[in-house]
């Protein structure tokens, strides 16, 4: 079975990010995975109706658990609350890798959704914490696995021992 992966579109080079940036990862592995057809390319929070560019957002939570989509907040920088576009964003990233089948996740970290080993503290400091965005943190409670831009060697080791 190919395990497909669904994979910020913002590691593709797509310009998507909240200030119109993008963090290209396209490996050779990568755009081989691509060729297969394995890779879901998707954006959340275009996907929830965001803009680009859009102001900066955090989290803004007392613990790092609590990024459950009832219990978190989500601001911009000036101080509007976005936490409803950001729970939606989540929600449609689980169902896109959920009708895709994707058993796994590359997302982008420090990312308010996307980061799944830090994200910024909720100061707008610029200081990061451990911790999961909104839809990495429900789609690793949905069982599909999440890995960092910054952990490719463990998605291609992960995807190798599946397929053996």
């Amino acid at each position: 079975m190919i395990n497909k992966i669904l994979v910020s579109a913002c590691l593709t080079g797509l310009k998507v990010r909240y200030d119109g940036s993008e963090k290209a990862q396209m490996s050779d592995q990568l755009q081989r995975w691509q060729k297969e057809g394995r890779l879901v390319i998707f954006c959340p929070e275009l996907a929830a109706g965001l803009s680009v560019p859009r102001p900066p957002v955090e989290i803004i939570s007392a613990e790092i658990k609590d990024t459950l989509l009832a219990q978190v907040r989500i601001i911009e920088i000036n101080g509007q609350d976005v936490t409803e576009q950001y729970q939606l964003a989540a929600r449609l990233a689980l169902r896109t890798a959920q009708e895709s089948d994707c058993t796994a996740a590359l997302l982008t970290d420090d990312s308010p959704t996307c980061g799944s080993q830090f994200i910024y503290d909720g100061s707008f400091s610029g200081q990061r914490k451990s911790g999961m965005g909104v839809a990495a943190s429900l789609l690793s409670k949905h069982g599909i696995a999440v890995f960092s831009e910054k952990r490719l060697a463990d998605l291609i080791a992960w995807i190798d021992e599946k397929e053996k």
